[in-house]
């Protein structure tokens, strides 16, 4: 199964796992940008957990990130292809 990118035939196909990690990637960037902003805001406020939570949802995307890629591996649709990495 694949998600058409812009070209047809296969070099235009990423598969839907390598599309939920790019998703996951953004989701962590986002998360990591949000809660930089939340502590520049709250940074007055002793009451506001916010960056606490933006926190919380980071480690979560992270974690199933790992998650995600782990089972790729695993499953064989993701392969290691660094030179260093012994076929």
């Amino acid at each position: 199964m694949c998600v058409r990118v812009t070209a047809p035939g296969p070099e235009g196909c990423i598969g839907v796992l390598k599309a939920i990690i790019l998703i996951l990637l953004a989701a962590v960037v986002v998360s990591l940008f949000t809660g930089l902003g939340f502590l520049f805001k709250d940074s007055h406020r002793a009451d506001s957990k916010r960056t606490l939570y933006a926190l919380g949802i980071r480690i979560s995307l992270a974690a199933t990130l790992m998650l995600v890629v782990f089972y790729g591996l695993q499953t064989g649709e993701l392969t290691l292809n660094a030179p260093w990495h012994g076929h």
